[in-house]
């Protein structure tokens, strides 16, 4: 048996957008635990701080930066900061996003705007800046982070807006994978379905919609935290080089039926 840990990441930079909370504090944990430095962005200063705190716990190096991923400006100080401290960003979780939701007749043109500004406007912008550290090092693993909602519609929670933003990351994804392959870098995508977070908890509890879960996803119940894990260090590491443009849903069969 070959006892080599596939998903090693010493010696590897990783950066996670919207690491202020939710699954872009677990998957910056799963990235620290398999030894790369981090690189935690995120508004809320303040949590994010404590996130590092977190983090160094693991043993790893963490860099905590406040950024706003709808201001370029803010994005380039922090592609600037990530560079001045570890000279490179071999990952990129471009997790950052928002939870817009209501019915698209009663979607305001401000509403769309911002849903969209922050969930694909914002990931094109964090990937174009990144990438451009990662053509100069010819290396990268951009994962952006997309959601099962990029890949169908749905019928128990109307939100336009973050379908539609969703799903430009879904196939931005593929154009960054065909562009810069040549630099050795992939772009994949995850497509997680319903887990707890800070922005879904509360709905994801209510009598309805547990309901609706039960009936509409194979597996039977929401995801347990932890179990995008697995999926990000596989897209992130060395060893899945020849893996790029994959849209890889985690969502508990909810996109099969």
């Amino acid at each position: 048996m070959n006892s080599k840990n596939l998903f090693d990441l010493k010696g590897k930079v990783a950066v996670v957008t919207g690491a202020s909370s939710g699954l872009g504090v677990q998957m910056a944990k799963a990235l620290a635990g398999q030894g790369a430095d981090i690189a935690i962005l995120a508004r809320r200063k303040e949590k994010l701080d404590k996130v590092a705190d977190e983090l160094r716990e693991l043993g790893v190096k963490c860099l905590s930066i406040q950024c706003d991923v709808t201001d370029i400006a803010s994005i380039k100080s922090a592609v600037a900061a990530v560079k001045a401290e570890y000279g490179k960003a071999d990952i990129l979780i471009n997790n950052a996003g928002s939870g817009g939701v209501g019915p698209a007749e009663e979607t305001t043109d401000d509403d769309w705007s911002y849903t969209i500004s922050v969930d694909l406007d914002g990931v094109f912008k964090i990937a174009r800046e990144f990438g451009k550290l990662m053509i100069e090092n010819k290396y990268g693993r951009i994962i952006n982070i997309s959601s099962m909602y990029g890949m169908v519609g749905n019928m128990a929670l109307p939100a336009a807006a973050y379908h539609a933003a969703k799903g430009g990351v879904v196939n931005l994804t593929r154009a960054l994978a065909a562009e810069w392959a040549k630099h050795n870098i992939t772009v994949n995508c995850l497509c997680p379905g319903y887990f707890a977070t800070e922005l879904t908890v509360d709905t994801l509890n209510t009598e309805y919609f547990t309901n609706y879960m039960k009936a509409s996803v194979p597996v039977g119940r929401y995801g347990n935290e932890g179990e995008l894990d697995t999926a990000t260090l596989f897209l992130a590491s060395e060893n899945s080089a020849y893996v790029t443009g994959v849209i890889l849903p985690v969502d508990g069969g909810y996109t099969c039926v």
